[in-house]
């Protein structure tokens, strides 16, 4: 085949019939400029651009990676020819709660659609939709900001004062600014079904049992597939990476350097939760079992009256909770002991999150539900006495924040705010890094920094460097490019 169309571009996919993979790949050569786009067939995809000294040599390279792409399968393709790979959600099913009493429920906001991630700070409550919304609020209930993202969200992860959201477009989006950007792109062969974020280190899950693991720069580091498929729980610390499937749990090096240990739970996982030295996972067999993280053993099981879809606990472990899919919420002790079980008034709790002694739901009906978990709320709970709910409102002119397909210009470092800091884009053995050019910073360590916006020599300014475990630096605020 020739190396180029005749119209400059040559569009390839690959499309297995197993599933493995459904992907294409874009070359276009305009002039001395190669255009490389790639992704999941039906994306938009991630786009690169190499400018060469002359015209002859960007054909070469353009033909150099057509051919690269050719002897790994892929073939010439009309682009829209081939629906887009589905997307799997999560099936699940919610029965009412056989529980003699309701949760006392503080407030309640509904988004809309079911949710399924949640997160929960010092000063912020989180709750991300298959709609693709993810809202803001405080700890009682007002709405402060909404995200509108392209796609459903699967889940909600922290990684110091970092919020990402992972979508079912094999995104990862940077919340923490005011606009959210993509700071991910997972391979589209990848059916992201959890992730985890561990000093800019994200590890995925998927249906078919994988866990795959990316740097800071979003760059594929390894990969491995577990013993069992559907892996609907993963995490990470410094010791390894968690991965729970329908087979068990298996801890792996966090340098993918092997296996640590496998451990079959009573059933398969549905959900998983970490403290300092035990990972808890929720199983479909009706029970949240504990493992150390050291060995592996299982130290204590929870047993509920229902599959268990979420699990949390208090600081240390001291409380476990679980929600289960007939819309019941349980806490037990440290060693086994259910202490109470309540309905949660509003469908099965999908994921949870407890911090000073409320518990944060997010359920099958879409609610994300504040639960006063105090001794006396639910001693006067299980007596019949709970607070009437208050359901929150969202204010109509509240504006939704799409990720940015373009940065703000601004002429000079003035225009930006006080204490930016300036860095460059640079090409670096065919690779497109950044660096911070401004003074008092370590300029050998590398940004992170959004692919999409890269532009080779480019210098941007954003409002604030932190400096992050494994050398390199992470952006906290705007991002404006300077002209």
């Amino acid at each position: 085949m020739s190396a180029v169309s005749a119209a400059e571009t040559t569009y390839l996919e690959l499309s297995q019939e197993d599933g493995g993979a459904h992907k294409f790949y874009e070359v276009s050569v305009d002039g001395p400029v190669v255009t490389v786009r790639y992704g999941r067939i039906g994306a938009g995809g991630q786009t690169q651009t190499s400018t060469f000294p002359t015209v002859e040599k960007a054909r070469a390279a353009a033909a150099k990676k057509v051919g690269e792409k050719v002897r790994k399968g892929y073939a010439p393709a009309v682009q829209g020819g081939r629906a887009p790979r589905p997307v799997t959600r999560r099936q699940v099913s919610s029965a009412p709660s056989t529980a003699r009493a309701v949760a006392p429920v503080l407030w309640r906001f509904r988004t809309g659609s079911a949710a399924f991630g949640i997160h929960v700070d010092d000063d912020h409550c989180w709750v991300g939709n298959q709609a693709g919304d993810v809202y803001t609020l405080d700890h009682e209930g007002a709405v402060l900001a909404r995200f509108g993202l392209p796609d459903g969200v699967k889940c909600l992860v922290a990684d110091d004062f970092w919020i990402y959201a992972g979508c079912d477009d094999g995104k990862v989006y940077d919340l923490s600014s005011k606009v959210p950007f993509a700071a991910y792109d997972i391979n589209a062969d990848v059916d992201i079904f959890w992730l985890d974020i561990h000093e800019g280190v994200l590890d995925v899950s998927d249906r078919a049992g994988r866990l795959t693991v990316i740097d800071h720069e979003d760059e594929h580091q390894w990969a491995r597939r577990s013993q069992g498929e559907h892996a609907w729980m993963v995490r990470a610390d410094d010791r390894a990476v968690y991965h729970g499937h329908h087979q068990g749990v298996t801890a792996y090096r966090p340098d993918g350097g092997g296996e640590l240990w496998h451990t079959r739970t009573r059933g398969g996982v549905l959900f998983g939760w970490q403290e300092d030295d035990a990972v808890y996972a929720g199983t479909g067999h009706r029970v949240v079992q504990r493992l150390a993280k050291a060995t592996g053993a299982i130290e204590a099981t929870y047993a509920c009256d229902s599959a268990v879809y979420s699990c949390a606990t208090s600081p240390g472990g001291r409380f476990v909770f679980a929600g289960d899919a007939a819309s019941s919420v349980y806490c037990f002790d440290r060693d086994g002991t259910r202490l109470w079980k309540l309905g949660t008034g509003g469908g099965s709790a999908l994921s949870m999150q407890y911090r000073d002694e409320r518990l944060y739901l997010v359920t099958t009906d879409g609610s994300l539900v504040c639960v006063d978990a105090s001794e006396a709320a639910i001693g006067a709970a299980q007596q019949g006495s709970v607070p009437v709910v208050r359901d929150v409102k969202l204010a109509a002119a509240l504006p939704a924040y799409a990720p940015a397909t373009a940065v703000e210009a601004v002429a000079t470092v003035a225009q930006a705010p006080t204490g930016s800091v300036v860095v460059e884009c640079v090409q670096e053995a065919g690779r497109l890094r950044v660096h911070v050019i401004s003074g008092g910073y370590d300029s050998s360590w590398n940004v992170q920094f959004p692919r999409a916006i890269r532009v080779p020599g480019a210098r941007y300014v954003v409002d604030a460097l932190h400096p992050a475990a494994g050398g390199f630096y992470r952006v906290r605020g705007d991002i404006r490019r300077l002209v």
